[in-house]
Formats: C-alpha cells, structure tokens, sequence
C-alpha cells in the first residue's frame, strides 16, 4: 500500500511526516521582498525612515567608484585616455580625471626616457665576408598616441627596422672597414635610415643613438676569409708586379716608337726634295735638250763618263801619238807604295793597250 494513500495519515516510507520546509522558504521570500520594498519607499511594514542607512551605502560607494577616477601623470609621461577602447584625448603631467573604468582607462607613456634594445645578428659585407655584429639602439617615445595607436608591437617594429637598416648599410661597406674605422659611420647612417623608416610608419619613436658595440667574424668562417684575404693580397701583388714591368717597357717602347715615327718623317721629307730636285733638273734638262739636242747630249755623255771615271782608281790615257795604244796608269798601287815608302819617288810604270776601233774620237779614261 502506498504511504500516501488516503487513511495513511500522511506519513512517508520511514514513518515520518512530510516536512513543512516549502512553507518557510516562502515566507522567507516574502520577508526579503517587503525588505526591498521598504528601502525604495515602498508600503512594507518597515516604514520611510529605514531607507535612509542603505541610501547613505550606496551614496559612499557610487563616491568610491567615481573617486577611483582621479589619477596622476608624471612629468616627462604622456597620459592618453581611452574610452571604451577609442582614444580621447592625451593629457599631460598633473593631477586629472576621468570617467572611472570600466568606461574610460588610461595608459601612461614614458615621452621622456630613453630606452634601450640590443640584439645580435650576422650581416654580410660587400666583398662578400660575413661578420657577426652586437647592435644597441637607444630610442625614446616621441608621440605617445602614434606610439600606441599607429603601430601594432611598436618594439618588435623598431627591432626588425634596426636589423633592416644594419644589413643595408653593412652591405655596402667593406669587411676592413667595419672591423677599424668604419664603425661609427656604420653606425649614423644606420640610425638616419631607421629614424626615416619609423617615420614613414608613424611609430612615433625617435631613435637618439645606435651603438655598434662588438664586431667579430663568425668562428666558422674564419679560415675561409683568411684564405680569401691571403688570395686577394696575391692577387694585389701580381698586379703591381705586372704594372711596375709594364710601367718600365710601354715608356721604353713609346720612345722607340716616337724615334721611329721621326726618322719615317725625316726619310720622308729627305725622299720627297730628292725627287722634286730631280724633277726640277730633269726639267731643266729637257728644256736645254730641246733647245740644243746634240750639245745637251754630249754634255750628258761627258757627265756621265765623268761620274763613272770618278769612282775608279785606274788611269786610261789615250794618245793618238802612241799609235793607237791606250796607256794604263796603276795608280793605286803607286799609291800604296807611296804610302809605305814615303821617301820613294814614285815611277808609274806605263803600259800600252790598243785603241779600240769604235771609240777613236778624243776621250780619256781614267781608272784608280
């Protein structure tokens, strides 16, 4: 049968009575709510003047809140207030105040200080050497809303534009001069690029020095660049060897070459008035032909009996009172003797040669 079947005076399984907890919680219910209703006025059994307690609660914490909203900025810190998020306004050192959050918030900037980022990377020079470089690059925020707003990791933007501008100017630089000298232009025109990059950005950063604090050749490349280095010095001295050889043979050459070029010009003009004087005389000399044929002949026959004879050293005489003999003088042997026997009269011995039949006119032949 079951136990709270009609006539089972309404007890459960256990033999107990329901309990009558539902009632209470109700009634306790009902109290909380004439509670309530009493605090904004309402007809509650409480009456006006318990309200006034709880509106003096909540007076001191809606003070509370809007006191949270007081805040400070320090000198050389940007403060920029944000609304939900949007941005406001950005306000300086001082005391100020805005709506407490959760409704506007404000992030304090640092416009003042100078920070500073370092890392460490591997560059390739121009010739191309790899070096390894320790960069430190000091900035400051110059704009604090640009700062925040313009650029998403303002930091990592400003490491990966350092790196950027190192690899481009390291780029164009020599390994040597990166190792000596070169280090602190290096440096400046490092910072000149980044500062026009993060301006192109609007990151508002300003970048107030860039360090080059160590420089070194990768340990793994250092036998490759001495080989390099070592082949590049062989190759420097060949190329002196070679201009100091070639410094001392093209003058030597162009000398001869401008003694030659004279001594053509010389020739040449020398060949030139030869022939022109020739010319001029065999000129001359047809005209006198022309004028008197068998004079200008004989005289040419002469003239050139003449220049034969002159180069012999033996004498002809012709006689015609030697009955058609020609007499030969030896002359260069008398010579010869005179010139070692100085004392010695000289005597030429003479001989007779016949006459030729074709040539008796009256000519003399003279051989040395």
């Amino acid at each position: 049968m079951a136990w709270n079947q009609p006539g089972n005076s309404n007890n459960n399984p256990w033999g107990k009575k329901p309990s009558s907890g539902g009632g209470d919680l109700d009634q306790a219910f009902k109290d909380w709510q004439k509670r309530i209703e009493s605090l904004f006025g309402g007809g509650g059994g409480g009456g006006g003047g318990s309200s006034t307690p709880l509106l003096i609660i909540l007076a001191f914490i809606v003070a509370g809140w809007m006191f949270t909203g007081f805040y400070q900025v320090k000198t050389g810190t940007q403060g920029v207030v944000q609304r939900f998020g949007r941005h406001v306004e950005t306000v300086g050192d001082g005391w100020n105040w805005r709506l407490p959050w959760p409704i506007e918030t404000v992030t304090k900037v640092d416009t003042q200080g100078v920070s500073t980022t370092s890392y460490k990377s591997r560059v390739l020079t121009a010739e191309p050497n790899m070096v390894e470089l320790q960069v430190a690059v000091q900035y400051r925020v110059k704009d604090a809303e640009d700062y925040l707003f313009r650029v998403r990791e303002p930091k990592d933007t400003l490491a990966e534009v350092s790196e950027s501008a190192i690899r481009e100017v390291v780029g164009r630089s020599d390994q040597q001069a990166i190792l000596e000298a070169g280090r602190l232009k290096i440096a400046e025109d490092t910072r000149d690029i980044m500062q026009r990059t993060l301006d192109q950005y609007g990151a508002g950063i300003e970048v107030r020095k860039v360090n080059i604090t160590d420089v070194q050749v990768p340990e793994a490349v250092q036998q490759a660049q001495r080989d390099s280095v070592k082949a590049k010095a062989d190759r420097e001295r060949a190329i002196k060897a070679a201009q100091a050889i070639a410094n001392g043979i093209i003058p030597q050459a162009e000398g001869r070459a401008a003694k030659e070029v004279q001594e053509a010009q010389a020739y040449k003009s020398q060949v030139v008035q030869i022939a022109t004087g020739e010319a001029s005389r065999f000129s001359q000399l047809r005209s006198a032909y022309e004028k008197a044929p068998n004079v200008t002949r004989e005289r040419m026959y002469i003239e050139t009996i003449e220049n034969v004879l002159s180069r012999t050293r033996k004498v002809v005489v012709d006689s015609k009172s030697s009955n058609g003999n020609m007499l030969y003088l030896p002359l260069d042997k008398l010579m010869e003797r005179n010139q070692s026997d100085a004392a010695v009269t000289v005597r030429p011995s003479v001989t007779v040669e016949p006459e030729p039949a074709a040539n008796a006119d009256s000519r003399q032949r003279v051989e040395r």
